[in-house]
């Protein structure tokens, strides 16, 4: 598509008389964010990072020119459905969803209620015309996603394989949490360490919108500070991600889709949370906590999963932007991907998201070659994993 026509008819749907295009261009995607908006709190099954403004601005950072591929599905002038996605010309041509490997969860938007099953027949149909020779290949979809129901209606070859593995917690109060734990002496050491954070006079405070851009630079740089000497994702210390997270957070916190969250002791900020919600979850994603925390024998995961529970217990969380997000809607405290020691420690629910790879007759072989990979891909992690533990039975040597 060239800049002068960034949205095109794809078709009028037999099945459903719904309509479908197919958008292209970076500012109409911008210009989409209020329907978009109001079509996101219409899916039940949405998670923060199907909102307009992560969506928008990950595409500003990370997106390449001429690879947008919004497809929407609209009813009169209703907009009932999209899919978010963009063109990859490797490992073969395929249509992924936006959002990239900083995001948690893919997903489509698709309204609830009566139009459900009609606006996903259209989505799955206007798909199959915009991928045209490259494969559909929905990554990291959360189990009960939208995308199920475009899979359900799907004409051509399809295959589901397991994606990521996730770890969740009940949207239960703090106390509940601690009571999930495997003794009583485990519990009475939380509980010791919830005292220790108040004796340290460690005090949070939920940032307004107007201190978030300020608020989520600190978070980097303590993010950055904590990790130092060590291991750490390398994209977060980039400033296109720096970028992104200020430039889609702001809106976020204002619309009831965000929180971010200030840990200070004497008036010193010594961490930063930033936790993302949605009418089902509740998901801490990214902090940075001094290393002074820690000196001070502050144990700085318990804390964080303390304030993260105060978004899913009773109560309300109310963006500016007036929308109402009720935390007593919210039946999960996603510890989202990654299967991390630590977290074992809470005795969470694992779930593993889901992929979907959707092809045409034509392109039939490119989801076998996709469905390999994948067995490839396990097969190796498999025996590596057989490995580590072989050697660390022997004490250091396979």
């Amino acid at each position: 598509m060239t800049a002068a026509a960034p949205r095109t008819d794809l078709r009028t749907d037999l099945r459903t008389d719904m309509r479908t295009e197919l958008c292209t261009g970076e500012r109409e995607f911008g210009r989409l964010a209020e329907e978009w908006g109001r079509l996101y709190r219409r899916c039940g099954t949405a998670t923060p990072f199907q909102s307009h403004a992560w969506l928008h601005s990950w595409w500003l950072s990370y997106g390449t020119r001429g690879r947008l591929r919004l497809v929407l599905v609209r009813d009169g002038g209703d907009l009932v459905a999209a899919a978010p996605l963009m063109l990859v010309r490797q490992p073969w041509p395929a249509l992924v969803p936006l959002g990239g490997s900083i995001s948690d969860f893919g997903d489509v938007l698709i309204e609830d209620g009566e139009r459900a099953d009609r606006a996903a027949a259209a989505l799955a149909d206007g798909l199959a015309v915009a991928a045209r020779t490259a494969l559909i290949d929905f990554r990291e979809v959360r189990p009960g996603g939208a995308v199920e129901r475009v899979y359900a209606s799907w004409r051509g070859p399809r295959r589901r394989v397991p994606d990521s593995l996730c770890l969740e917690l009940p949207a239960v109060p703090m106390d509940d949490l601690i009571g999930r734990l495997a003794t009583a002496k485990a519990q009475q050491r939380v509980r010791a360490k919830l005292r220790k954070l108040t004796t340290l006079g460690v005090e949070r405070r939920a940032v307004r919108p107007d201190e978030v851009d300020a608020a989520l630079r600190r978070l980097l740089e303590l993010h950055r500070l904590q990790w130092q000497g060590r291991k750490v994702t390398t994209e977060h210390l980039q400033e296109r991600f720096a970028e992104h997270l200020v430039r889609s957070v702001g809106p976020m916190v204002r619309a009831g889709d965000a929180v971010v969250t200030e840990f200070r002791v004497a008036d010193t900020v010594l961490a930063v949370d930033l936790t993302l919600l949605s009418r089902q979850l509740a998901g801490g994603y990214l902090y940075g906590a001094h290393p002074q925390l820690r000196e001070r024998k502050a144990d700085v995961a318990t804390m964080l999963l303390h304030a993260c529970a105060q978004h899913t217990g009773t109560g309300e969380h109310t963006g500016t932007g007036g929308h109402t997000g009720t935390a007593g809607e919210r039946r999960v405290l996603s510890l989202l991907r990654g299967n991390e020691p630590y977290k074992h420690h809470w005795r969470p629910q694992p779930v593993v998201n889901q992929r979907f790879l959707l092809a045409r007759r034509r392109t039939a072989p490119l989801l076998s070659a996709a469905v390999c990979d994948v067995a490839a891909r396990n097969r190796g992690k498999q025996l590596l994993d057989r490995f580590l533990s072989r050697r660390e039975r022997g004490g250091g040597r396979p």
